[in-house]
């Protein structure tokens, strides 16, 4: 079987490939930024009817933390629709039969009942310090649902929780919390600073999926038959969460990371920060009951994430 991955030198792209080749069943196409720009319609068109993949896994993405998402909100939702259409629209003229899209836990509303259940998808204001983003995410399952009703594709779409793991983001300004946190940390050990200053209040909730078990879940969803995926969706409401069901406040999560790090300075939280949306569990059960769950812990995998960051060059962690 031939499977295309697009962004496969991305935290979960890279993990889902890694998988796949383990694996060694499947003709795997990868193609870099350099080699295939998402974002060109003209270029993904010819690729994809060249190529004629059997599968594709969407998986590449502009993404990026807090700061980032404030200060390029027009980048992020221009490229992420870009990469959506472009992917998803040749893939269909390509004859492709069957697609998997990665989404994000952003497209549920901000204030939505927690756990976040597939739902709730629509049902209110999204957060909005990563509103561009979000709208994007949802517009690719909508695309995905739409060329289902209208031309009988099989794509399908998976959101998972906050992710983190080996290849993740580092960048001092552009990561998420769980990368920021491991690098400032390390940086607090390695400089014998006194004080961690987190932002926010340290009070808000978050779920973390290692990204090994969101390239086991993409692949299981992927690979469940027709059937199955029907029983637990709806033609307009098919996205799977993806997620571990439990979470933590920012302080356990500092804490948590200080402890692996070897961190024994004090920890300062500045509320004047913005601390995002106050929770955001995800509801797993739809994917519990179609038999998978996340099987790596919270402080094993920081732990193992730790130990791939101590060694990587310094280099390669900035151009990350």
């Amino acid at each position: 079987m031939k499977i295309y991955i697009a962004g496969h030198r991305g935290m979960v792209g890279g993990a889902i490939t890694r998988a796949l080749q383990a694996d060694g069943k499947h003709d795997l196409i990868l193609r870099t930024s350099a080699e295939l720009d998402l974002t060109d319609q003209g270029a993904v068109r010819a690729f994809m009817s060249a190529e004629k993949p059997d599968q594709v896994i969407l998986a590449a993405a502009k993404v990026g933390g807090i700061i980032a998402n404030n200060t390029y909100p027009a980048q992020f939702i221009y490229e992420n629709l870009m990469i959506e259409c472009n992917v998803i629209h040749s893939a269909y003229q390509a004859g492709v039969p069957k697609l998997l899209q990665l989404g994000s836990s952003c497209i549920y509303p901000r204030e939505a009942p927690q756990p976040m259940a597939e739902d709730a998808l629509l049902t209110g204001p999204l957060e909005p310090t990563n509103e561009p983003y979000a709208i994007a995410k949802i517009a690719g399952i909508k695309l995905c649902e739409s060329y289902n009703r209208q031309y009988g594709t099989d794509y399908r779409s998976v959101m998972p929780t906050n992710l983190y793991g080996p290849g993740d983001n580092f960048h001092p300004e552009n990561s998420h919390v769980l990368p920021a946190l491991i690098r400032r940390f390390h940086n607090a050990v390695r400089d014998g600073t006194q004080e961690v200053v987190i932002w926010g209040s340290g009070k808000p909730m978050r779920e973390f999926l290692h990204v090994d078990d969101m390239a086991a879940a993409s692949l299981f969803v992927l690979g469940l038959d027709a059937a199955t995926y029907a029983a637990e969706t709806k033609p307009m409401l098919s996205h799977i969460n993806v997620g571990t069901g439990s979470d933590v406040t920012i302080r356990e999560l500092a804490e948590t990371v200080a402890n692996v790090t070897g961190y024994q300075g004090r920890l300062a939280f500045d509320a004047s920060k913005p601390d995002g949306a106050p929770r955001k569990l995800m509801d797993v059960s739809r994917l519990a009951r179609m038999g998978w769950q996340a099987s790596i812990g919270l402080k094993e995998g920081i732990r193992g994430t730790y130990e791939w960051f101590l060694t990587q060059d310094e280099a390669d962690l900035r151009a990350r």
